[in-house]
């Protein structure tokens, strides 16, 4: 969509064209996360992410490493805890992160569907959602992301590393049906 302003142009990059990826914030599951974040890179779309470790930042590295016209990483960062809101978590942002969103949100893990966490933001930010593997958090996200009726894949070549998501969402083991998915549900088509 292009939106003028004064005598320039500007292109906005909207929301549909947002694709959350959601992790482990511990084990980066590399090889997964590179595959996703190259794929964002050339379809041209924003990276959501919860702006931390492990799948977070690999997929954040992968995406800001690689040839792109379009398109910028984005954290949602959660704060200390309740009584320190103003400060965010040890090692958020990480170094890959472009744009930090900065929140007054501390839950995530088995705490990730309350109020207080940040994980309702980056479900409804986006317009497609891809999980990778993860703990109670990743859980929690996948489980709001179906709640909020929002298109999300889980994508694992091991099913065991994912059998503790919800099994109402759709699951994918290569990154081809990833990318079929993405391209369903995403406002561009990529380059």
């Amino acid at each position: 969509m292009t939106s003028r302003v004064g005598s320039s142009t500007m292109n906005a990059v909207l929301a549909n064209e947002t694709v959350g990826v959601l992790g482990s914030g511990t084990d980066e599951h590399e090889e997964l996360a590179s595959g996703v974040g190259v794929l964002l890179a050339h379809l041209g779309v924003n990276l959501l992410t919860g702006g931390g470790g492990g799948v977070m930042r690999s997929v954040s590295q992968a995406f800001t490493h690689s040839e792109r016209d379009r398109g910028i990483c984005i954290g949602v960062i959660p704060c200390l805890s309740e009584r320190e809101r103003g400060r965010p978590k040890p090692g958020y942002p990480n170094e890959f992160v472009e744009l930090a969103i900065y929140t007054h949100l501390p839950y995530s893990g088995e705490r990730g569907k309350e109020d207080l966490s940040r994980n309702h933001i980056n479900v409804l930010s986006c317009s497609a959602i891809i999980a990778l593997p993860g703990g109670p958090g990743t859980a929690a996200e996948v489980s709001l992301a179906d709640d909020y009726a929002k298109p999300v894949m889980i994508y694992s070549p091991q099913a065991t590393l994912v059998q503790a998501f919800p099994q109402s969402v759709v699951r994918a083991s290569s990154l081809d049906r990833v990318q079929q998915f993405l391209r369903k549900h995403i406002g561009r088509t990529g380059k």
